[in-house]
């Protein structure tokens, strides 16, 4: 077999321009460095609105109507998918298909039975269990039903972290058909950052000890831990950096104000991806207070790439990336202030997990060229088996 170049669709449902984007953008780009053509396949729009946008108006959608009516239209979604995915499958005749799993999008495993093989599923969350859990799932029976024949019926299921794949593990998929791919970076994106002092300056944080986190502000982030921290530090020169936005952010701004902290924390809003290096740049301990328990960080291995002294709580997926002590200092939820005061008065040794955490990224392969290659080595050794 020749290592010809080969023509990838990749297939989703994404609207929005976030962390979701990212994932699929990065490995396209990662792809396309390699050589290989790739064809998108998703709704109108998608990639043409600023960063931590949304395309279309699904989310006002989401809002004016029923959320039994709304999982209904989510099935029924499927059929003008399923169109646009076949028509762009006889238009490119792609070598393989790559799908982002959304929770009732089928359509690639309706393909899948009229001969479109092989077909790849890449699965961020246990979509059924964490919208069960989070946004009131009506349909349970069906949204079980779906997940379960969604990642039975792919060639290849890329969970992205190991926790993950017991998830899809208990769905019936058997390990040959499982491959753990977590998220990465482009170093491309970190190699020409300003030194902390300077992006601190740039920032109005001159001298400050900054105490950062990037991205979506949910509750479940667990700021609010952080702030608590900060107001009970006897150091007043710590200061709280949060390059993002969400839903929890103005319960944020309350409660620091309550704190009589205010003036120690600073929310960028939406920051654009091309300027997210120099905001990281400013930290002096980066911070993931919160983490889902089966998630793969973005922010993490961002963190990782330029040095910083990661603060985490410690999880069975973050132990997949990082060591407590060595890559990274990990803490029980009841741990987090002890760690923050430890790492606040140590610069040596965030120095010390900084640079070994950037070595992790170069000795763990976390970076998106990595996770392509890693894909188009599965596509050439196993062709055969899916011709």
């Amino acid at each position: 077999m020749t290592d010809a170049p080969l023509t990838i669709l990749m297939h989703h449902r994404l609207g929005s321009q976030d962390g979701q984007a990212v994932h699929l953008l990065e490995l396209k780009s990662a792809f396309e460095r390699a050589g290989h053509r790739v064809v998108l396949v998703g709704p109108a729009g998608f990639g043409r609105v600023p960063f931590g946008g949304t395309a279309g108006g699904t989310a006002r959608l989401k809002q004016a109507v029923a959320p039994w009516l709304f999982e209904l239209m989510e099935v029924g979604y499927n059929l003008p998918a399923l169109v646009r995915l076949v028509r762009a499958i006889r238009r490119h005749r792609p070598d393989m298909v790559y799908e982002r799993y959304s929770l009732f999008l089928a359509a690639g495993a309706v393909a899948r039975a009229f001969g479109v093989r092989p077909l790849l599923l890449e699965v961020n969350g246990p979509l059924y269990e964490e919208r069960s859990a989070h946004d009131g799932l009506q349909l349970q029976g069906l949204g079980r039903l779906f997940q379960r024949l969604i990642w039975r019926r792919a060639d290849l299921v890329l969970p992205v972290t190991a926790v993950l794949a017991g998830y899809v593990r208990s769905c019936g998929v058997p390990d040959r058909r499982i491959m753990v791919v977590p998220n990465g970076i482009d170093p491309a994106r970190f190699a020409d950052t300003p030194p902390a002092e300077e992006a601190k300056a740039a920032l109005g944080l001159a001298g400050r000890t900054v105490l950062g986190f990037t991205g979506f502000l949910r509750a479940w982030n667990k700021l609010d831990l952080l702030l608590e921290c900060v107001a009970a530090a006897p150091d007043r020169d710590r200061h709280v950096l949060v390059v993002g936005d969400g839903p929890a952010r103005p319960e944020l701004e309350a409660m620091a104000a309550r704190l009589g902290v205010a003036d120690r924390l600073t929310i960028t809003g939406v920051v654009g991806r091309e300027d997210i290096a120099r905001h990281v740049a400013a930290f002096d301990i980066a911070l993931v207070p919160g983490v889902t328990p089966y998630a793969s960080p973005l922010k993490l291995f961002e963190y990782m790439a330029l040095g910083k002294a990661v603060l985490s709580i410690d999880s069975a997926n973050i132990r997949e990336v990082l060591t407590h002590g060595e890559t990274a200092w990990l803490v029980p939820p009841d741990g987090f202030a002890e760690g923050l005061e430890r790492l606040a008065g140590d610069p040596a040794l965030r120095r010390q997990l900084g640079d070994a955490g950037r070595a992790r990224i170069a000795a763990g392969g976390f970076t998106w060229d990595r996770n392509a290659a890693r894909i188009i080595a599965w596509y050439r050794e196993g062709r055969a088996e899916h011709a």
